[in-house]
């Protein structure tokens, strides 16, 4: 059996609980014949209360990390003989801790992040990495008590510095709901003949570039990136990228593209070089699968960017 999950991640107070209370008054979300479970990871001013919201509607709760394994949740949802799951999760702990106690079956259908814009940047610059943790794999953004003189490109960009793909929307103080319609230029120019990528903008870059490589085919290519060779591809071969945060240090990783022509180059690896060529999707034994290939046209030393390690702000 298939049981759909709706997870509602965001800070303590952030307003999951009335996100929640208000979906499942919603005839359309809740009919009153399927059976829902709704499963709560902290406890804030806010409550449910089981009176009002039906017969079909069970309980349950986790009050530490630990105890969120397969089994447990399972039996919670077996209980309640639960058609559907809505996880209201708690800020402070990570979300591969919810993904690895999935039971089999389960399918998470939707995941919002529920945030407050009174406190959004505070909490983004004070606790990044969790941030970052809930923003990386959400589907939608909702900024609530958001008031008029509310600058709402500093909460676009919070967004966008993680993640091209999740919808923006906005609630203010009476609960009118207006979604995101600010425009999200790229830095660099997909027009152009030759696609010059700006040291500061290759995290940029490759998170568009390998969210929405389709877009890249064809064109040519300028960027600066360090040389690193790999055994598993043929010695004419090379990847070239640059070591990315996303975050913080913890999560700094070399991210880059398989390289090829330009045969008889003496590269190492850790040379800094600006290549220019053309790119395609192929099969790569780098990646065990088809993804990015540049062919190169031009390459020359290069001094490493004032900056090393590219980031997204």
């Amino acid at each position: 059996m298939e049981v759909a999950v709706y997870l509602f991640t965001g800070f303590l107070e952030a307003g999951k609980t009335s996100f929640i209370k208000d979906t499942m008054k919603d005839p359309g979300f809740n009919d009153g014949k399927k059976k829902y479970l709704i499963i709560t990871c902290e406890e804030g001013v806010e409550e449910y209360y089981p009176e009002e919201m039906g017969d079909n509607v069970s309980f349950a709760s986790f009050d530490s990390q630990d105890r969120l394994t397969p089994d447990r949740l399972s039996a919670q949802q077996k209980r309640a003989k639960a058609d559907i799951v809505l996880v209201e999760y708690n800020g402070m702990w990570t979300l591969d801790s919810f993904y690895n106690a999935l039971p089999n079956g389960w399918m998470v259908y939707q995941e919002i992040l529920i945030v407050d814009s009174t406190t959004a940047v505070s909490y983004n610059s004070n606790m990044r990495q969790l941030m970052v943790d809930k923003l990386t794999s959400c589907e939608m953004v909702l900024f609530n008590r958001v008031s008029p003189e509310r600058d709402r490109m500093e909460l676009h960009k919070l967004v966008r510095g993680i993640s091209r793909r999740a919808s923006i929307c906005y609630e203010d103080m009476t609960g009118n709901i207006d979604f995101d319609d600010i425009e999200d230029p790229l830095p660099f120019d997909l027009g152009a003949p030759v696609i010059d990528i700006k040291d500061e903008d290759f995290a940029i870059f490759y998170r568009d570039m390998s969210e929405e490589l389709s877009k890249y085919k064809g064109k040519t290519l300028r960027f600066k990136g360090i040389v690193a060779l790999d055994p598993s591809i043929p010695k004419d071969q090379f990847a070239i990228g640059r070591h990315i945060m996303t975050c913080c240090e913890a999560d700094i990783a070399y991210r880059g593209v398989v390289a090829k022509g330009m045969k008889g180059l003496r590269l190492k690896t850790r040379d800094w070089v600006i290549v220019e060529g053309v790119l395609s999707e192929e099969y790569s034994k780098l990646y065990r699968a088809e993804g990015p290939v540049l062919t190169v046209t031009k390459i020359e030393p290069a001094e490493p960017p004032k900056q090393e390690v590219a980031t997204f702000y």
